[in-house]
């Protein structure tokens, strides 16, 4: 059952332990995540000392509607980025696997592979769009029902529609932890308790779990709570391993990425990014390895390309060069970039197409 005011401790209560003013800037414990996460049982990081850690390895589903900053958390879960991000809607368009593992095999410890599903699509059925937004949809049902764990994401304090229709998917005899994402956006902290009643009437989570994705001590945190969901059993992944993604794969998304946040609002939802050729050339000659890549931005029409291509193309010169630096940490080689910009009317509501450009 869930708490109420009266059940908690005098120095829980909502006017004593939650304070208005936001959290510090330092990187230390959240006292205000610690107490509302006691408040509903949720463990504090660590546990028995001089316990036995099983090694253990499990996946955990990242699910929430569009733009309530999933990829950001995958990729801080994770330590590196491994999928983009963007102020656009549906940024995420496909399963995105990151692998975190701590600990060691040897001594224990746990791997969890972290898969970033698409947010389900409430918003931009519109024509023309049927066909991609259904495949996205289903890949965040399926995902669902294919892991040992779900984090449900939210923004601390709003529960919407589009929040209730990612809720509803939510398999019956799979854990779910309710996670309480932005919380240093939050400055009365005091409403936080109700609203997390509220949240407990609607589901039965495993956990509670307010943070920052932006703070490493909320996701250790995160990571600590976690471990005891996932199965005993031995790693899937090597322990230096951050992703299943190939490089051709990564680097489609890192130009899309660019491309999204050079465009903004401007460019319709519908376009996409092709890798027409990724492969290695020749090294320096000061012995720097070099790739060579070329890629089609697809869109849906003749004024779409205009808007990507910019006055006198330097719109697309600017996606290329801040996409370049990018690749070439992620590569950690020379790229040499070409992109080109095609127009492919109705492709997002192609079947073949979409198959054609890898959407599952």
């Amino acid at each position: 059952m869930s708490p109420t005011p009266d059940d908690l401790p005098e120095d829980m209560l909502p006017e004593d332990a939650l304070p208005d003013e936001p959290p510090s800037e330092d990187d230390g414990p959240d006292p205000t995540a610690d107490v509302l996460a006691a408040a509903f049982g949720a463990p504090k990081a660590g546990g028995p000392v001089g316990a036995p850690v099983p090694t253990r390895c499990g996946h955990v589903a990242i699910v929430g509607r569009p733009n309530v900053g999933k990829s950001t958390l995958l990729n801080a879960l994770v330590g590196q980025k491994v999928s983009i991000t963007s102020r656009k809607a549906q940024t995420t368009r496909h399963r995105i696997t990151g692998i975190r593992t701590v600990g060691t095999a040897a001594a224990g410890g746990a791997q969890f592979v972290f898969v970033d599903t698409p947010g389900f699509q409430t918003e931009h059925i519109v024509r023309g769009t049927a066909t991609l937004n259904r495949k996205l949809n289903k890949q965040v049902q399926a995902a669902v029902e294919d892991v040992d764990l779900v984090l449900f994401l939210v923004e601390a304090g709003r529960f919407d529609a589009a929040d209730a229709k990612v809720l509803a998917l939510m398999p019956a005899g799979t854990p779910v932890v309710l996670v309480a994402n932005k919380l240093d956006k939050v400055t009365r902290r005091q409403d936080l308790l109700p609203w997390l009643q509220g949240m407990q009437a609607r589901h039965p989570f495993a956990e509670f779990i307010p943070m920052s994705a932006t703070r490493e001590s909320d996701i250790e945190r995160l990571l600590a709570i976690l471990t005891p969901y996932l199965p005993e059993q031995a790693w899937l992944h090597e322990e230096d391993a951050l992703t299943d993604r190939s490089e051709r794969f990564l680097v489609a998304e890192l130009i899309r990425e660019k491309l999204f946040r050079l465009t903004g609002d401007e460019l319709p939802y519908t376009s996409t990014v092709v890798i027409e050729k990724f492969e290695e050339a020749a090294p320096k000659a000061d012995g720097t390895p070099m790739h060579r890549i070329a890629a089609s931005i697809v869109v849906e029409r003749d004024a779409h390309k205009g808007m990507v291509i910019g006055d006198g193309g330097e719109r697309l010169k600017r996606i290329g060069t801040e996409a370049r630096v990018e690749l070439e940490r992620l590569l950690g080689a020379k790229v040499f970039l070409e992109l080109w910009v095609q127009v492919r009317s109705g492709w997002a509501d192609d079947e073949a197409r979409l198959r054609a450009y890898g959407y599952e």
